[in-house]
């Protein structure tokens, strides 16, 4: 009897859907390894769905999402999928039983009224003698000297509308320009519209950064000669070299790699 082919049977397994997204993104297991701090004999091992080595599924689980997150996978249905062929996740532990809290609940302190009767009696006595006190003495003394009440205060210096110019606020593009040095190249990278892996070194290829990018985060790196720059997602993030933006830097889900010298951008 034919059984057909059922969605189930057509979809990926776990370990093929992270190594054609992998793939696709142009990234090698050294890279994805570097980004997600992930071993790379495990991601090796995930890619082929040997799931023993993780230490069991909880840290499965952190493993296909973080590695789902450097190729731009959503990590969710891939979790879903693992937990379906692995027994699901635990049951989580039930609540307290409500009467246990009512019971630990201590009970609310009513208001002593004695000590604030006391208090206010003896605030009212306090103010009478005060009043007592003071009041014998307002014959012997004249009033206090505060002032003509009439006094009017003196009128502010006038300006003329001519001489007030109002403050020259530089361009914030030529302000950013003029602030970075010369002698250095400088790049600020901003994930705007997604997350963005991004990896960078410098002339002689020591690394300067690596690492995943999250929505709205930048990274500013600056270098004496030269920087090159791979950017996975590079649709998604925002590129300005030297204070100068660059417009188009690469559609989303495609890996750019780029290179810049202090000199750069010629057309920002």
């Amino acid at each position: 009897m034919s059984i057909g082919n059922s969605p189930e049977a057509d979809r990926p397994s776990v370990g093929a859907a992270l190594q054609k997204a992998r793939i696709g993104a142009g990234l090698t297991v050294e890279e994805v390894s570097t980004t997600t701090r992930v071993r790379i004999p495990l991601v090796h091992a995930i890619e082929q769905d040997d799931f023993s080595r993780c230490g069991g599924d909880v840290y499965a689980r952190g493993h296909i999402r973080a590695l789902a997150r450097a190729v731009s996978l959503d990590p969710r249905p891939l979790i879903d999928q693992f937990d379906a062929e692995h027994g699901g996740r635990p049951a989580p532990t039930p609540a307290a039983p409500l009467f246990e809290a009512e019971r630990i609940r201590s009970e609310p302190r009513r208001p002593n009224w004695t000590a604030a009767m006391v208090a206010a009696i003896v605030a009212v006595v306090g103010f009478v003698g005060f009043t007592l006190f003071t009041g014998g003495d307002k014959s012997d003394n004249g009033p206090i000297a505060v002032g003509d009440a009439n006094a009017k205060p003196a009128p502010a210096p006038t300006r003329h509308p001519s001489t007030i110019k109002p403050p020259v606020k530089p361009d914030p593009s030529d302000s950013a320009v003029a602030g970075l040095p010369k002698d250095k190249v400088t790049i600020k990278v901003t994930a705007r519209d997604g997350q963005s892996w991004i990896s960078a070194k410098d002339a002689n290829g020591k690394l300067l950064e690596d690492g995943l990018l999250k929505k709205g985060e930048s990274k500013t790196i600056t270098d004496k000669e030269r920087i090159d720059l791979v950017l996975g997602n590079a649709g998604a993030v925002q590129l300005y070299v030297n204070g100068k933006e660059v417009k188009k830097v690469g559609d989303k889900g495609t890996v750019e790699r780029l290179s810049y010298t202090p000199g750069d951008p010629q057309a920002g």
